[in-house]
C-alpha cells in the first residue's frame, strides 16, 4: 500500500508539473516559462554588463542576479551572492578574479542523493575573433544574447522545474554557471579539481550553451557514450515537444570537455552558433523563445530521466577504439589528446594560430560574404597536420583560406591511444565574420 501511495504521489507531482508549464504554442499570452525566460536574457545581455566578460564587473553582476534567481527558486547555495571566486593567472602575470555561481536541489532517495547529477551554462560571454584585410589587423567582438544568455536562462528556467518537483528526483542536483569559460574551461576546472569535494560522486553532466535558435536545429553530443545515447533514444522515443538530433561531430567547445576529462560522461545541448555574430551589440530579437519553450521541456524530461536512472559508464563505443595502428582515431577517442602549445582544446588552436594568421579575403569582404566553414584534418603519429579537406563550405574564396591556414600549422604533439602514437582526425568550425557599418 505504502508503495501504490508513493507512486500516486510522484504521478500528481508529475501531472502538476506539466500544468504549471503549460505550453503556450500558438497562444498570444506567454506563458510563465518563457515570460521569465524573456526577463533572464534581457537582464543578462544588458549592455551594462559588458558582455559579461571573465572578470568584469560584469560578470560579477551576472552571477549576482544568477544567484538571486536560484535563491528565489528554492535552491540551496554553494555560492556567495557574487559566486565562488577563483583567479587565473595571465600570459602577463596578473591574475584574473572569475567566479562560479552553484546551486543545489537535494534528491529524496537515501541511497542516491549523495550522487549528482550537474546541470551547468556557460556564465560568460565575451569573445573577440581577430582576422587580417589586405595585412591590416581587425577584431570582432560579440556579446550577451549572441552567446549564451538562452542558456543561462534555460538552465534558470529548468532549476526552477527541477526544485517545484524535487519529490521526483532520487539523485541530487547540482545547478551551475561556470565563469571563465571561454578561457579554457577555467570555471569548471575550479569546480572540478579544488572546489567541489566529492567529484567522484558527480555520476554525469549536462551542459547547456548557445540554445537560443532551435528553427537551426536542436543537437545533442556525447562524444559517442553508449550509455547516453541509450537513454537518448528512450527519451526521445516518448512523446516529446521537440527531439535533439545526436551527432558525432562537436558543435562548440564548451564545458563539457573539462567534465569528460575527469570521465564523467557529458551529454552537451545546443543549436549552434547563431547567424547574428556580426552585430555591434546584444540582438536579443534573433532568440526564439517558442522553441526555446519546446527545449525547456525537452530538458527537464531527460534530466528527470538521467537523475532517476542507473548510473551511466564512461566508456566509448567499442567498435570506434578498436583501431589499427595505420587507422585514424577520433580526437575524442584517444586516450591522451593532440595538443597545440599545450592544449588540447582545439579552441586554442583557433584563437592562437588560425585566427592570428587568418587573411579575410578583400573580394569577399567587398561582398559581405561571411559564414562558417568545416575542416576536417589529420594529425599524424609526429604531429604534422595534413589531409586537410572542407567538410562544408561556404564560398571557394573562404574555403581555399580556411585550408590554407590550418595547412600551414605548426606540429602538435600527437594523440595517444593505449600507449602508442596514433594519427587523429579533428574537425573544427573556422568562422569568417564582418562587422556592421555604423550609421553616421
Amino acid at each position: 500500500m505504502r508503495r501504490i501511495l508513493t507512486c500516486l504521489a510522484l504521478l500528481c507531482a508529475a501531472l502538476c508539473a506539466s500544468a504549471q508549464y503549460r505550453s503556450s504554442y500558438g497562444s498570444l499570452e506567454d506563458s510563465e516559462a518563457v515570460a521569465a525566460m524573456k526577463e533572464h536574457v534581457l537582464s543578462l545581455s544588458a549592455a551594462a554588463l559588458e558582455g559579461r566578460k571573465a572578470g568584469s564587473e560584469g560578470e560579477r553582476d551576472a552571477a549576482t542576479y544568477v544567484t538571486e534567481v536560484l535563491s528565489s527558486y528554492g535552491l540551496d547555495l554553494f555560492s556567495g551572492k557574487e559566486g565562488d571566486l577563483f583567479g587565473l593567472k595571465r600570459e602577463n602575470g596578473d591574475t584574473l578574479t572569475s567566479r562560479n555561481v552553484l546551486g543545489c536541489i537535494p534528491g529524496y532517495d537515501p541511497a542516491l542523493r549523495e550522487h549528482y547529477i550537474v546541470v551547468g551554462a556557460r556564465l560568460d560571454n565575451l569573445g573577440k575573433m581577430e582576422y587580417t584585410v589586405d595585412g591590416e589587423r581587425r577584431e570582432r567582438i560579440y556579446y550577451g544574447a549572441n552567446g549564451n544568455a538562452s542558456g543561462l536562462s534555460l538552465l534558470l528556467e529548468l532549476a526552477r522545474m527541477l526544485s517545484r518537483n524535487s519529490v521526483l528526483l532520487r539523485r541530487s542536483v547540482i545547478i551551475a554557471a561556470f565563469g571563465s569559460s571561454l578561457e579554457s574551461g577555467a570555471g569548471a576546472w575550479y569546480f572540478l579539481n579544488r572546489s567541489f569535494p566529492d567529484v567522484e560522486r558527480i555520476d554525469a553532466m549536462v551542459n547547456l550553451d548557445m540554445l537560443g535558435t532551435p528553427s537551426g536545429g536542436f543537437y545533442a553530443y556525447t562524444a559517442s557514450n553508449p550509455d547516453l545515447n541509450v537513454l537518448l533514444d528512450q527519451v526521445n522515443a516518448t512523446l516529446q515537444p521537440v527531439v535533439p538530433k545526436t551527432v558525432s561531430l562537436e558543435p562548440v567547445s564548451s564545458d563539457h570537455r573539462i567534465f569528460y576529462d575527469k570521465e564523467i560522461p557529458s551529454v552537451f545541448f545546443t543549436t549552434g552558433m547563431y547567424p547574428e555574430y556580426n552585430s555591434d551589440r546584444d540582438t536579443a530579437s534573433i532568440l526564439e523563445y517558442d522553441g526555446m519553450e519546446r527545449e525547456l521541456e525537452y530538458l527537464y524530461n531527460f534530466t528527470v530521466a538521467l537523475v532517476n536512472g542507473r548510473k551511466p559508464e564512461f566508456r566509448r563505443d567499442e567498435s570506434a577504439r578498436k583501431q589499427s595502428a595505420n587507422d585514424v582515431v577520433s580526437f575524442f577517442d584517444c586516450d591522451v589528446r593532440p595538443t597545440f602549445f599545450r592544449s588540447n582544446d582545439p579552441s586554442e588552436f583557433l584563437r592562437k594560430w588560425v585566427y592570428t594568421y587568418l587573411r579575410y579575403p578583400q573580394s569577399a569582404v567587398d561582398e559581405g560574404v561571411q559564414g562558417r566553414v568545416l575542416v576536417d584534418f589529420v594529425i599524424d603519429e609526429k604531429g604534422k597536420v595534413r589531409d586537410v579537406t572542407v567538410a562544408r563550405g561556404v564560398d571557394p574564396r573562404l574555403d581555399a583560406e580556411a585550408v590554407r591556414v590550418i595547412a600551414a600549422s605548426p606540429d602538435w604533439k600527437p594523440g595517444v591511444l593505449r600507449g602508442k602514437k596514433v594519427k587523429t582526425a579533428l574537425s573544427v568550425y573556422v568562422e569568417f565574420r564582418l562587422e556592421k557599418k555604423k550609421k553616421k
